[in-house]
């Protein structure tokens, strides 16, 4: 099993068990804020398990069918992970106005605050897990998992204060005002994933340093006289580089080949996580204008 999948595994059941708990104490409570917590929970298990086989079909080699992989995947993923949460955002804003109207009282409080408490400690440990998954792998599907629990660390330390001052004011509008608040940052941090994952789909170019670099690395050859055409883009843990390089027409294509590979060489040493796809071409003149015409 893979880094990115035993992350997948370990996350959903992490949230499995956030579930179980969160439900039964914001059921018997009626605490709209730890029922927000909760559902935010179960939406994070069916999110983890996509998630799963989201790497799954993502490390799948190129095919016939599939000339280039199925990286995007990832990238479908954080799209749809994003509208998920976004919808169960609006369910939440959707509770904390209604506890408002029906001015329920929250009950078993004590509970609440321990069952937080634990909470709070079990997110905060996944999240450090998580990102340090997510820096050896440079996987979107396990940064939007570590962003989306990140939010989570975020509202349960909401929940748990608001438990805490209801419990010394007992002013049940802090739990709904809370839930309120957690509820749209929720569909503030969705909007960031889907945005991300957007831009993958419509080939994006990588970081503009990243860029920068290659540029720097290509023009550090003496003998390529120009270049054009540098396209780039990421799918999954995939990062794809198209570069035509100019030479002197005189030049051996043995010697024009030996200078491309080392510029691939070096390219692959910015960021040794990444699995780069770089393809080259050689040209004898510089026909940039020709092929921008066409």
């Amino acid at each position: 099993m893979t880094l990115q999948k035993r992350a997948t595994v370990i996350s959903s059941s992490v949230a499995a068990l956030l579930t179980i708990i969160k439900l039964t104490v914001g059921i018997a409570s009626g605490s709209v804020a730890v029922l927000a917590s909760a559902v935010d929970s179960v939406l994070d298990f069916f999110v983890s398990i996509f998630n799963y086989f989201a790497i799954q079909n993502s490390e799948k080699p190129a095919d016939e069918v599939f000339n280039y992989g199925r990286g995007k995947v990832e990238a479908l993923a954080s799209v749809i992970e994003g509208t998920i949460i976004t919808i169960s955002g609006l369910y939440l804003l959707y509770q904390a106005i209604q506890k408002a109207i029906s001015g329920e009282v929250s009950s078993y409080l004590g509970v609440s605050l321990i069952v937080m408490v634990i909470s709070l400690i079990i997110t905060v440990a996944l999240v450090i897990y998580l990102n340090k998954v997510a820096r050896k792998t440079n996987s979107m599907v396990i940064k939007a998992d570590s962003l989306h629990y990140k939010t989570d660390v975020y509202t349960n330390g909401a929940v748990l204060v608001s438990l805490i001052l209801i419990n010394f004011t007992g002013y049940e509008i802090i739990d709904v005002l809370v839930g309120g608040g957690i509820s749209i940052y929720i569909i503030y941090s969705a909007y960031e994933l889907i945005k991300d994952g957007v831009l993958v789909l419509l080939d994006r170019s990588v970081d503009e340093e990243i860029v920068t670099n290659i540029k720097s690395i290509i023009k550090s050859e003496k003998v390529v006289n120009t270049y054009h055409l540098l396209k780039t883009r990421e799918a999954g843990h995939q990062t794809f580089v198209d570069v035509h390089l100019v030479f002197d027409c005189l030049i051996t294509l043995m010697n024009a080949h030996n200078v491309s590979d080392s510029i691939e060489r070096k390219i692959r040493k910015l960021d040794k996580n990444r699995d780069w796809i770089i393809t080259i071409h050689l040209d004898p003149y510089d026909d940039s204008i020709i092929n921008h015409e066409h």
